[in-house]
């Protein structure tokens, strides 16, 4: 399934050396894809921000385990920021006693589906939407949790 994500990653301390190894290719990885340097308007990277795009669902399976595994110095500084192309506004994920969790965002609810009758696609991710915004009102009702799909979508 074709759906188009960015994905933003922040965090201080040694986030370089963490990250330097996901700035290329690895197909041992679950995920599959890269991260770049966001640029710095004094030049160069940031040494703090890398971004990536992801246009398959499935190539993005695994991402928020792996990054949550990685061994960062200041764990509480990471955030990794998620659009998803039915997204209305960046979501955000910080680790929360060792696993990257999505911080609930004032005035933004994230709707899911009932979970397939089969497993054979890779799980979605559901949709945020601003709750605050006209014409936001056709919103479906909320999936109960114990509907939706139990695999993580990231």
């Amino acid at each position: 399934m074709s759906r188009i994500a960015e994905v933003i990653v922040l965090a201080l301390g040694n986030s370089w050396e963490v990250m330097e190894p996901l700035l290329e290719h690895d197909d041992e990885r679950s995920w599959k894809g890269r991260f770049v340097p966001i640029p710095s308007s004094l030049g160069g990277g940031t040494m703090y921000g890398w971004a990536s795009e992801f246009v398959r669902v499935g190539s993005r399976t695994g991402l928020l385990k792996h990054l949550e595994s990685l061994p960062w110095e200041r764990p509480e500084s990471v955030q990794v920021l998620i659009h998803d192309e039915e997204d209305d506004c960046f979501g955000l994920w910080m680790i929360h006693d060792g696993k990257l969790v999505e911080i609930e965002l004032p005035r933004t609810v994230r709707l899911h589906d009932p979970a397939p009758e089969t497993f054979e696609f890779a799980p979605s991710p559901g949709c945020l939407v601003r709750t605050d915004q006209d014409g936001n009102d056709w919103r479906p009702e909320q999936t109960p949790e114990h509907l939706r799909d139990p695999r993580p979508a990231w």
